[in-house]
């Protein structure tokens, strides 16, 4: 009696399983490429471009319905019924969307399975790329963040996080073609870039005290205007005085709510750096305030949230749009977002600052180092976040410290409050409790321009273009042939 074989969508979607199962805030990243090679290898000997793109969009799928799955939980909440939550299997389904469409534009110029395995790794790190821009920019599970608990990160900061996902993709693909030599290659590979992760060492700088808060409110009470900004300030004054000499304190996203942007801040215990909300212009930013109450610089959040702070094609898509405000109650409004950044100086020293959502985007605390910080500043408010999403928010913020070289330092309503050396070690931290809480550090002012500082995801872009020029020169071949129909390679 022939065994019974399970259909081609419930091995992808356990494929991609497994392959979300290396990633954040798992400390299983290690094993990220041998995932990702059972998933290339069964994803390239479909019999067509149709097929492969099927396999493939059921594994990223389920990778994300897994790795996101505290989105669920978040949608629920907004909309205060929670079988909303299933509205998140809407972007689950848009993220396979696009690796569908690339694996299916590599299976057509691609006929051997040798040759899509290499070509799929290669478009996978460019789709990992392309979902950085746009207004659907949503980079959330991109594969590098999985080396985060080993060394081999370090090499973030000589082409990003991108680089780390193609140091993934690569092995990857070595070991789902079966070519030794292929295997050997990203082997040596491998070790020199742990030998790179293992040598680097902490700079040295001045320190600057700095006095970091987590706070507790509720996120959707702070939205709402349940929470007041009085009862806000009120909370937080107490935890923000007889700070050690030369302090400069810093308080989360939104923590100071006023009108329009002010002069001067009398109630603020300065000097510091605070979140701000105005609503004439409406911004969600972070300003700077010297020891006297003056207002010395303003960020506005540059990448702003897509369907939360803004809403893309609102114009094409308003009958589809007017359904949720209509349940919701209220029109939906776009921020404002920022056209450029510039680091905040306060007494001689230039942070470079920015506002929760920012720190998944590296373009952004890149150019303030660019600009001349000598400090990573994220004011933030996890408390949108559900589960997993508090820890993944954190572990990505961590990155920007490695590939910039710098210190972060962290003010959060309900996340992960402290300090991050540049690293990306976490110095100190405060992650839970049920009241206000305040935390003083000593991070470290550091100057000097890193590989990706200078040339951004150039190497990690030449990385991708090699692989997928690999798959290109061994693209003849029986496009239903499985790598295991090859002899080895020597």
């Amino acid at each position: 009696m022939p065994r019974r074989r399970l259909p081609p969508p419930a091995v992808s979607a356990l494929l991609g399983v497994a392959l979300a199962l290396t990633l954040p805030p798992l400390p299983t990243g290690v094993l990220a490429p041998f995932a990702l090679a059972g998933l290339l290898w069964y994803a390239a000997r479909a019999d067509t471009p149709r097929q492969v793109a099927g396999r493939v969009w059921w594994a990223v799928f389920a990778m994300n319905t897994l790795h996101l799955w505290w989105l669920t939980a978040f949608l629920g909440n907004i909309f205060g019924f929670p079988p909303a939550g299933a509205l998140a299997f809407v972007l689950y389904a848009l993220e396979g969307g696009f690796f569908a469409l690339m694996a299916y534009v590599v299976a057509r110029l691609v006929a051997s399975a040798r040759g899509r395995v290499w070509a799929l790794a290669g478009g996978w790190g460019l789709v990992e790329a392309l979902r950085f821009l746009g207004p659907l920019a949503f980079p959330w599970p991109t594969l590098g963040y999985a080396l985060l608990p080993t060394p081999l990160i370090q090499v973030a900061d000589l082409g990003g996080v991108l680089l780390a996902s193609g140091l993934i993709l690569g092995l990857a693909a070595a070991l789902a073609s079966r070519s030794r030599r292929s295997v050997l290659t990203l082997g040596l590979v491998w070790l020199a870039a742990l030998g790179y992760g293992l040598t680097r060492t902490p700079g040295q700088g001045p320190e600057q005290p700095m006095r970091v808060l987590r706070t507790t409110f509720d996120a959707f009470g702070r939205a709402s205007g349940y929470v007041t900004p009085e009862q806000q300030l009120t909370q937080q004054l107490p935890f923000s005085v007889d700070r050690p000499a030369g302090s400069v304190v810093v308080w989360s996203e939104t923590a100071l709510m006023l009108p329009a942007l002010p002069a001067d801040v009398p109630q603020f215990p300065a000097p510091g750096i605070s979140g701000l909300r105005t609503l004439t212009p409406d911004q969600n930013s972070v300003i700077s305030i010297d020891a006297a109450g003056k207002l010395t610089g303003q960020n506005v959040k540059a990448k702003l949230v897509p369907f939360g702070e803004e809403f893309p094609f609102y114009s094409l898509l308003k009958p589809v749009y007017g359904v949720f405000e209509q349940a919701l109650g209220f029109e939906f409004g776009s921020l404002e977002a920022a056209r450029q950044v510039q680091p905040l100086t306060l007494n001689g020293v230039q942070y470079g600052t920015y506002v929760c959502y920012d720190s998944v985007f590296p373009w952004v605390a890149r150019e303030l180092t660019r600009k001349g910080a000598q400090l990573l500043v994220n004011p933030s408010n996890d408390g949108w976040y559900q589960g997993w999403g508090v820890a993944q928010h954190f572990w990505m913020g961590r990155v920007r410290a490695i590939e910039t070289r710098r210190w972060l330092v962290r003010s959060v309503n309900l996340g992960v409050a402290g300090a991050v050396d540049d690293l990306g070690r976490p110095v100190q931290v405060i992650a839970s409790g049920d009241a206000v809480q305040a935390l003083d550090v000593r991070p470290k002012l550091l100057s000097g321009q890193t590989v990706y500082a200078r040339l951004g995801d150039l190497p990690a872009l030449l990385l991708f273009a090699v692989l997928l020029g690999a798959g290109w020169a061994r693209r003849h071949g029986r496009a239903d042939a499985s790598p295991l129909d090859y002899p080895v390679d020597p």
